[in-house]
């Protein structure tokens, strides 16, 4: 090699890379993909806690009469917020509503015990009766029924049935760490949908450049300048740097967000997100976006224009979606053939290595034989790729055939 030309391809490699990453990154499609997650987060709180506030009862207590025509229900009348007003006949309690003394009010008839008929009455329109109505009255009732017959401890228990706590036990029979089923379900399938997301979005950059600039012709000043080697290398670790970000920014964001809503949200309770699953995540994905963007770049160069590479992309994207498509199967049944099979294979193995390592502890072999798996796929691929790139990134016209490709990477 001639004395300085290692330093001097360093350094026009290097150049390609900044200008790919900070291209990339000043895009207005990145720069909304990679808030739109946080965004989302944010809002889906926000709403949550709405709803949680507006549904929760004030402090003010709610008055609502009632008309017993039994004789039988006159104690109990103070349930949680909600006072319960007697009322000697229904033209009484129908004054005291068009009056705004009570919120509503309800009649009890003389056959309540044969029939458990009860009539409600209110100003307001209303979908369904409000649950706290409903268990207001529930309670009322029932009390008033039992409280000749059980001691005020039973009556009290027949108000709060059960407090539930559920375990869930390890193979060994040990109890395992409590998370909720609802988490143990979304968190793998958002590990997913994140890094399917991330590694597509970031390999497709590269194809979308190779082919632009090869459509329009850009590619032949390019490569008057620096070598297919170089350009492939700048494009791949600038667009990777680059989505590396963003999956940073993703990641963050989740256990930052499993953080509060883990305090916050019943569902939620228990699920943690550790440094060491994030140290994984940029792992999995440093090596799953190399192998991706190394097939799309050999896709790029192969490729004429945008359409026929969106039908060679097909290929890898159609295995890549697995991971989706089986999630259901796949959070059930994490030890499954199905699970180890496809954490073993190149193009699913970032995706589902995630899932499973955000609900449970995957054994050490598999992790080391998954990655094992990856770099060699990478390897591989890379030296493929290279070699398809420096052969028909300035080919027009006719598509190469998949025989003729592979003939050239094993012959030449």
């Amino acid at each position: 090699m001639h004395p300085g030309g290692e330093g001097k391809t360093v350094k026009k490699t290097l150049t390609i890379l900044r200008h790919e990453f900070r291209q990339t990154i000043r895009t207005r499609s990145f720069i909304l993909l990679t808030m739109a997650l946080p965004l989302l987060l944010v809002l889906g709180y926000s709403i949550y806690q709405g709803v949680q506030q507006r549904s929760q009862p004030g402090t003010e207590e709610v008055e609502i009469g009632y008309v017993d025509h039994t004789g039988e229900f006159d104690d109990y009348t103070s349930q949680s917020d909600i006072l319960l007003v007697p009322y000697p006949d229904e033209d009484k309690a129908r004054d005291a509503l068009l009056a705004e003394d009570i919120e509503e009010y309800f009649v009890i008839p003389t056959d309540y015990i044969s029939s458990g008929a009860i009539t409600r009455y209110t100003t307001e329109t209303e979908v369904e009766v409000p649950s706290r109505t409903i268990n207001a009255m529930a309670a009322f009732l029932r009390s008033n029924m039992l409280s000749e017959q059980v001691s005020s401890e039973v009556l009290e228990r027949t108000q709060h049935p059960l407090s539930l706590f559920s375990f869930k036990l390890d193979e060994s029979g040990e109890i395992s760490p409590a998370q909720k089923e609802v988490a143990a379900f979304l968190v793998p399938i958002a590990f997913a949908f994140i890094f399917y997301f991330a590694l597509v979005f970031s390999a497709g950059s590269l194809l979308q450049s190779v082919t632009e600039e090869k459509e329009n012709r850009v590619i032949e000043i390019i490569l008057s300048s620096v070598s297919p080697r170089q350009l492939l290398a700048g494009k791949v670790l600038g667009l990777g740097a680059a989505g590396l970000l963003q999956i940073a920014v993703w990641l963050l964001t989740v256990r930052v967000f499993s953080q509060v809503a883990s305090a916050n949200i019943p569902a939620f309770s228990g699920v943690s997100i550790s440094w060491g699953l994030l140290g994984w995540g940029v792992l999995y994905f440093s090596l799953g976006y190399l192998l991706f963007a190394a097939l799309y770049a050999g896709v790029g160069a192969v490729s004429s224009n945008a359409r026929e590479a969106q039908s060679w992309s097909a290929i890898v994207i159609m295995p890549a979606v697995l991971p989706m498509v089986l999630s259901s199967l796949i959070v059930t049944n994490t030890e499954g053939a199905v699970s180890r099979a496809l954490t073993f294979f190149p193009i699913t193995a970032p995706t589902l290595a995630m899932m499973r390592l955000a609900n449970e502890t995957v054994p050490g072999w598999e992790l080391a034989l998954s990655l094992t798996v990856m770099v060699a796929a990478v390897v591989l691929t890379m030296w493929a790729a290279a070699k398809i790139f420096r052969a028909y990134l300035l080919m027009y016209g006719k598509r190469p055939g998949l025989k003729e490709i592979f003939r050239y990477v094993t012959v030449s």
